[in-house]
């Protein structure tokens, strides 16, 4: 076990960028297999589109990155959270940091910016595609990782998050996200018991709902613990849904510009 810690304490750049663009390019691939929906689209233009805001989300990682490494490194240095004041084996561990680390990083900050109106704003970015595939996972406006990362960084103090266990749950985040959001057809026979513990893809997709109810249900990213627990949780049959938001025109999705000024648009309404 403390070889799988120390891996994942110093793992080396490329692996971390292999867990976020192979699992990508692997769900894209088999997207063009077993499509959830035939989508009428340039799936290579929309990606372009996506990965645009997946550049933005890593430069803002690679210039403050640090400062959340740094906080793990202060809750360890002064054992300081719930698993520095509670001894348990390393399985444990890694099962109740994931459990939090989903809470606080994913969860928390996902219901909140649809409930607090200008962090919704932000957030409509990522609702606004209405082809929502495997690309749509790193689909978020810049100012929606300040959010994010707030509330992880909360998380990290509140858990006692060391620095492998955050990266851990960063890779498992990644590749629940790609697992998520890709457009692939999974049936309900497998697809329904993978949503009494984790987040399916099938369960996700409602999410992604162009209106309200569904669109303000199933937040979390790798369990589904949190929603079934908040009682969040919606299961439907994802052929009776469609992608985007009410409130936005479905062209304006690739529209880079548009996009990128939604939070500031003050003509955009937000349905509060």
């Amino acid at each position: 076990m403390e070889a799988f810690f120390t891996y994942w304490e110093t793992i080396p750049s490329a692996h971390r960028i292999l867990f976020l663009m192979g699992g990508m390019i692997f769900f894209w691939l088999l997207e063009g297999y077993y499509p959830l929906f035939n989508f009428q689209f340039n799936r290579t233009r929309h990606a372009g589109v996506n990965l645009v805001f997946l550049g933005t989300t890593l430069v803002l990682n690679l210039i403050f990155g640090l400062v959340t490494i740094w906080f793990c490194s202060l809750a360890v240095s002064n054992e300081f959270g719930l698993l520095q004041w509670i001894s348990m084996p390393g399985w444990m561990q890694i099962f109740i940091g994931l459990l939090f680390m989903d809470l606080f990083g994913q969860y928390i900050p996902h219901w909140m910016m649809h409930k607090v109106k200008f962090m919704w704003k932000f957030h409509m970015v990522h609702h606004s595609d209405t082809k929502v595939d495997v690309t749509t996972g790193t689909r978020h406006h810049p100012g929606e990782w300040l959010f994010r990362e707030t509330s992880t960084i909360i998380g990290i103090l509140v858990i006692g998050t060391p620095v492998w266990l955050y990266f851990l749950y960063r890779g498992c985040a990644a590749l629940f996200t790609h697992f998520n959001h890709a457009n692939i057809r999974v049936p309900r026979w497998l697809d329904y018991p993978i949503s009494l513990i984790f987040v399916s893809p099938n369960m996700h997709k409602a999410h992604h709902h162009f209106e309200r109810p569904l669109t303000d249900t199933n937040y979390g990213n790798i369990f589904s613990v949190w929603d079934r627990l908040f009682g969040t949780f919606r299961y439907v049959d994802p052929a009776g849904l469609k992608y985007g938001l009410d409130v936005l025109d479905d062209r304006t999705d690739e529209d880079l510009t548009y996009q990128f000024r939604i939070p500031f648009d003050k003509k955009i309404k937000t349905d509060y």
